[in-house]
């Protein structure tokens, strides 16, 4: 089984302080598309005065060319309104939707209760499938939380039982503040791989420097073949109180991958040019 790779701009670009604009992010979205990435994580269909900075995502998947690349084009979505909009444009492949284990973070993220969002999500399931879209769930602080929500590995597990009980059979787990640690990330992965070996299962990470790698590592030799990543590690949580946390840097991802003899389809000079033009877009 080969490594799945999702770059992230979307994550990098959503709580970026200054406005990028619509020409910077044709072009460097351009630049990925020819690196080899699995998919590419480009975009939301959400609140624009919730997230401004990606108020001009329809603008920008009109623009963006496809031909030549075979990377798979990703948007988040938070309600059925922004599933019916994703799935209006023929260019998106798949639709993102975050759920949280920790009612505190979903109200703050969705202004939803769980259960709420638990009726949002067979609505958009529905919706997604009838576009002919992949629905993906993010399950959201996926490893714990700081609002003394009740959190351990057998709840994640549980959680992920339930969204494949509602027939989601995408899973990307999410230490959505950095807080997670490489006995839970074992924990979790193995055990929802061995409950749910039909379900696709992917790691996002958002990570430090002191511990990007033990993560990543724990990630994979429990059996996790599927990483989000965002070039520089850029972006990430604005919930996170360390300032040192921020996404899982692809660079580091594809050093890691390298190491242990693990190919990826990514073209080395094109990654290379994508992240010498990350250079001047977030700045």
């Amino acid at each position: 089984m080969s490594v799945k790779l999702i770059e992230c701009p979307r994550d990098a670009m959503q709580g970026f302080h200054r406005l990028i604009s619509t020409d910077q992010k044709v072009e460097y979205l351009n630049a990925l598309l020819k690196v080899g990435f699995d998919a590419i994580d480009c975009g939301s269909f959400v609140s624009a005065k919730a997230v401004p900075q990606l108020a001009d995502t329809a603008e920008v998947l009109k623009r963006i060319d496809t031909s030549a690349s075979e990377s798979k084009l990703l948007t988040i979505v938070a309600n059925e309104r922004g599933a019916e909009q994703a799935c209006s444009i023929s260019k998106v492949d798949i639709i993102g939707f975050p759920f949280s284990i920790s009612e505190t973070f979903q109200i703050r993220n969705t202004r939803q209760t769980i259960f709420e969002a638990s009726e949002r999500l067979r609505n958009i399931r529905r919706i997604a499938e009838q576009g002919n879209k992949t629905l993906l769930v993010y399950l959201s602080m996926g490893f714990g939380n700081p609002y003394n929500d009740d959190w351990s590995p057998a709840i994640a597990v549980d959680y992920c039982k339930r969204l494949a009980d509602e027939g989601v059979q995408y899973i990307n787990l999410s230490d959505t503040i950095g807080r997670a640690n490489a006995d839970d990330i074992r924990r979790v992965f193995s055990d929802a791989i061995q409950m749910l070996p039909e379900l696709e299962f992917g790691a996002h990470f958002h990570t430090r420097p002191d511990n990007y790698l033990q993560n990543i590592s724990a990630a994979y030799e429990s059996g996790c073949r599927k990483y989000d990543a965002a070039i520089k590690g850029l972006g990430g949580c604005p919930f996170a109180d360390d300032k040192l946390t921020g996404n899982l840097p692809t660079e580091l991802l594809l050093d890691y991958l390298n190491s242990i003899g693990e190919t990826t389809n990514v073209s080395q000079e094109a990654f290379s040019k994508a992240y010498g033009l990350a250079t001047s877009v977030f700045i």
